[in-house]
């Protein structure tokens, strides 16, 4: 990697004319010099671009169907010549600093091939609700959460492409499962946390993952059920509970409720029929240690 390597950034983005402003702002604002900033647009039809007209000549955008967010993204990259890469949606911001941050982190670990950083969700007006809950990273517990904060995460492009690219099949668990097949991959990829808070994700009624999360739950059960064999039970019990109270679950702990427990149950006869023993184990470890 060069001394100051180029960072492409890619926004993807349909009608974000309410919050794309501030995510071009918080890229463009950014104290390091090298980035290539790519806004790959799905045919808006607000105000997203004229926006992005008013950016000409510090940003480049494409607009057009593109078949889904993930499809955009890698299109995105394919573009771009940069060495490190980042995505970060048109609701969500970076914070100040985040790529100088990262650069240096990789270029202190040229073992690395991922590293992210600490986040936090902000409302319409930008005002910080809670902490994403990133994690240093452990494997094993990949599949239990996913603790990686997905604008505040930066990854060379070849780690990228080993695995190939997001999964445009995918239209919530995108990056859960692209930090899965990282971490599975052979050879290991290294991933690490900064503990530095790098991006902001923003929490708004129009966002996919408030608005359809029984679906986005779903998609994740069967990328897990896809990499492992396996789902573990705070999964299942999170999306039970949610098909029977209709709680949020974005940044609220599903609370405790002998329906869902029972729902999330049958669901892991389902989906674990092969791991019984595993299961119940399980059970018990995640009743012991709360269901967040």
């Amino acid at each position: 990697m060069s001394q100051s390597p180029l960072v492409a950034i890619v926004t993807p983005s349909l009608n974000a004319a309410a919050f794309i402003e501030r995510t071009i702002g918080s890229v463009l604002q950014q104290d390091y010099p090298h980035i290539e900033y790519l806004v790959m647009d799905g045919g808006s039809s607000d105000a997203t671009l004229e926006i992005l007209g008013r950016f000409e000549g510090r940003l480049q955008y494409v607009s057009g169907p593109d078949g889904g967010q993930a499809a955009a993204v890698n299109r995105g990259f394919a573009q771009t010549r940069g060495e490190i890469l980042a995505f970060v949606n048109a609701d969500d911001t970076l914070l100040p600093g985040a790529v100088t941050t990262a650069v240096h982190t990789f270029a202190n670990r040229p073992d690395v091939s991922v590293v992210y950083g600490n986040g936090v969700y902000i409302d319409e007006n930008d005002a910080p609700v809670v902490p994403y809950p990133v994690e240093p990273f452990d494997v094993e517990n990949l599949a239990r959460r996913c603790f990686i904060c997905q604008p505040a995460a930066f990854f060379r492009r070849e780690a990228f492409l080993a695995v190939g690219g997001l999964d445009p099949a995918l239209r919530f668990a995108l990056d859960y499962d692209l930090w899965i097949r990282m971490a599975r991959h052979s050879p290991p990829l290294t991933m690490v946390q900064i503990d530095q808070r790098l991006a902001a994700l923003r929490l708004h009624g129009r966002a996919k993952t408030m608005s359809e999360m029984g679906p986005a739950l779903r998609e994740a059960i069967s990328v897990l059920q896809r990499h492992y064999g396996y789902v573990p039970y705070n999964w299942l019990y999170g999306y039970g509970h949610h098909h029977l109270t209709g709680q949020s679950l974005a940044v609220d702990k599903p609370r405790p409720s002998l329906a869902s427990a029972c729902y999330s149950m049958a669901m892991g006869a389902r989906y674990n029929w092969r791991h019984p023993l595993r299961f119940c184990r399980d059970i018990v470890t995640t009743a012991r240690q709360g269901l967040a």
